[in-house]
This record gives C-alpha cells, sequence and structure tokens, in this order.
C-alpha cells in the first residue's frame, strides 16, 4: 500500500528529489510523463518480514520529507501551553461542509490550500472527510476513508507541522495516522467508536474530545441544559477518565467544549464567558468559533464566509478566558488576532 501512494504523490507532485535510503528498498522502473517530458519514476516501499510484522508508526518516513523521522512526534509536537495560542487549520476534504464545502476536496487543491494555511501561519492542519454541520449525512467507511488518505498522502511530505484528523472511527484515525497524521480530533469524545480510545492508545498520539449531545443529524434537538458548563466539564471528565484507562497517556489529551454541537446561541456565548471553569481538567483547552451561525446569529449575516470579524472577537473571547487552540478557517487574520490579545493577555 505505502509502494503504490508514494508513486502517486511523485507522479502528481512531480516529486524526483529528496530521495533517502536507510532500511528502505529502492525500485527503479516505471515510466511516467510530467510536464512534457518522460521520467523514470523511482519510488520506495517499505520492506516487510512475515515474521516481523510491522507496528504502527504515527510518523511513517516519507523519503521526500525533511521533516519526519522516528523522533517526529516529539520535535513536531512540542507545544509549550500557555505560552501562546496555537492555531488550527481547518481542511474540509467535503462537499458539504457549512463553510467551504467542496472548495479542497481534490488532493492538488487541498495540498495547495495546507501549503497556504501553513505559510499563513497555521501550527497545525486538521483534515476531516466527514460532515459534521447540523443535519449532515453519515458516509461510509470506504469513503471517509479515501477522502482522507488521498489528501493526508499528498500533504504529509510537503509540511512542516502536525497533521491532525478530524474523524470519530477509530478505522479511519489509524490509516490516518499511519498515513501521516499526528493528531486525532474527535468530535464525539470518543463515545461514537468503543474501539477509538484503544486505537489511539496503540497509536501513541494526541487526541481531542469534544463534547456532543446526539449526533450531527439530531443534536440540534438536543440542547436542555440545566447548566451547560457543568455538564460539557462532567462529560469531559467521564471521557478524560475513559480514555486513560483505555490507555491514552494524560498529557496527550486535549478538550473541547464543542461549540455549537448541540448549543443554541445561549449557550455558546456562555461557554465563552464561563470558559476558565473548564481549566480544572487540567487539559489543553480547543475552542472552535470559526464562522458558526452563532456568529451569523448575532451580526445577522447568512453567509459563513462574512463572518471573519465575528470570529476574531470570538478568539480573543476564547483566548482571554484560557483557550490554548483555536479551530479556524481564516488563519492569516486570525494569526494576527491572536498575536495580540496574546500580548495583551499572557504575561510572558
Amino acid at each position: 500500500m505505502e509502494q503504490v501512494w508514494n508513486r502517486k504523490a511523485l507522479l502528481e507532485l512531480s516529486i524526483l528529489t529528496e530521495l533517502g535510503f536507510g532500511n528502505w528498498g529502492l525500485v527503479i522502473g516505471d515510466l511516467a510523463w510530467i510536464i512534457g517530458n518522460w521520467y523514470w519514476v523511482i519510488f520506495f516501499s517499505t520492506p516487510s518480514s512475515p515474521s516481523s510484522p510491522s507496528s504502527p508508526s504515527p510518523c511513517p518516513l516519507v523519503p521526500y520529507s525533511p521533516y519526519l523521522s522516528s523522533s517526529c512526534k516529539k520535535t513536531m509536537l512540542n507545544f509549550n501551553w500557555g505560552q501562546r495560542t496555537y492555531l488550527m487549520g481547518v481542511l474540509n476534504v467535503t462537499p458539504d461542509s457549512f463553510s467551504d464545502g467542496g472548495e479542497f476536496n481534490k488532493p492538488l487543491v487541498a495540498l495547495n490550500q495546507a501549503v497556504a494555511l501553513t505559510e499563513n501561519g497555521a501550527d497545525i492542519i486538521d483534515v476531516g472527510g466527514q460532515s459534521t454541520r447540523p443535519g449532515a449525512e453519515q458516509i461510509s467507511l470506504e469513503e471517509e476513508l479515501e477522502r482522507v488518505l488521498s489528501v493526508i498522502e499528498v500533504i504529509r511530505p510537503k509540511i512542516n507541522v502536525p497533521i491532525s484528523v478530524d474523524t470519530t472511527r477509530a478505522k479511519v484515525a489509524k490509516a490516518a495516522v499511519d498515513a501521516g497524521a499526528n493528531i486525532v480530533n474527535d468530535i464525539s469524545g470518543g463515545t461514537f467508536d468503543s474501539l477509538m480510545f484503544s486505537t489511539v492508545a496503540e497509536l501513541k498520539v494526541p487526541i481531542v474530545l469534544m463534547h456532543i449531545r446526539g449526533t450531527p443529524q439530531t443534536m440540534q434537538q438536543m440542547t436542555d441544559y440545566q447548566d451547560v458548563i457543568k455538564e460539557i466539564s462532567d462529560f469531559l471528565s467521564q471521557q478524560i477518565n475513559a480514555a486513560t484507562a483505555a490507555g491514552i497517556e494524560r498529557e496527550k489529551i486535549i478538550i473541547d467544549p464543542g461549540i455549537g454541537f448541540a448549543k443554541n446561541l445561549e449557550q455558546n456565548l456562555e461557554i465563552f464567558r464561563r470558559l476558565t471553569e473548564l481549566k480544572k481538567l487540567n487539559s489543553p483547552i480547543l475552542v472552535g468559533p470559526s464562522r458558526k451561525s452563532f456568529i451569523g446569529r448575532i451580526l445577522n449575516q447568512p453567509d459563513p464566509k462574512a463572518r471573519v470579524w465575528g470570529t476574531a472577537a470570538a478568539c480573543c473571547a476564547a483566548i482571554f478566558n484560557g483557550a490554548d487552540i483555536l479551530r479556524i478557517h481564516d488563519v492569516e487574520q486570525m494569526r494576527d488576532v491572536s498575536m495580540v490579545a496574546d500580548a495583551l493577555m499572557r504575561t510572558n
């Protein structure tokens, strides 16, 4: 499988340099027509032995990436929580996401966007193949795998920041990490797939646990809370305990209150006001306000892409109340916003 996708990446990206050796087997022989010339396609395949099955690697060696190595988890995931706000750039490879559905669901278009997000200041690229907008239909496992893997395999050699995979399925998480992803971002907090926690524990990668009620199809009918922050906190605490019991290291857990997921306008606003209460869970906090409908309601703005400055205000509120990571579409603008907010709020 690795042999196949390496050839595919070479053909699509015309990468015929930065080749390394080590334990990789070199195969030369296929002809490819690239930019008006014939080339020998040179690709690597990982030697396998029936007597020594390979263990899953969270950072598989990609021969034309100078950024990945056996120690890439340590070098790429070196976040100093509390020092500054980290930006997670959204890369939806779906045809139906609420804001940018259909824009980046081709591998080379997704590559261009991933590179642009990174150049604009993204610290993480979040790749998602399943839309989670209200009412979104669940796609098949095979379709999600195809969407996610075709993009991760193309962008991993070309960006030097961690990739997170936005999925609720353990099989997608494992395949994505095997292909080069570094973080699992689960909007269900590990509740949709009973194998998610054991899979992530085996992969030894960080996981984002988000609060949700119901599913994207039903969540907006499940907004009856007595105390929204207490119930979010109780849910996240429960899932942290379940994750650690399954073998996930405590320091690899990130929490997300789930803005817009089974919350109405007032509840979303209350989460921002009381975000500091989640600090007691002793996990980095991710907040995803980007372009969401609560901002559109406040601004009377139906176009998600016109909610940039409303998003900026929400990002400031999140930073001032303890957010460590912002999941956003408009990285260039939010980089400036977060830099100024950090300077105002963080004493270091």
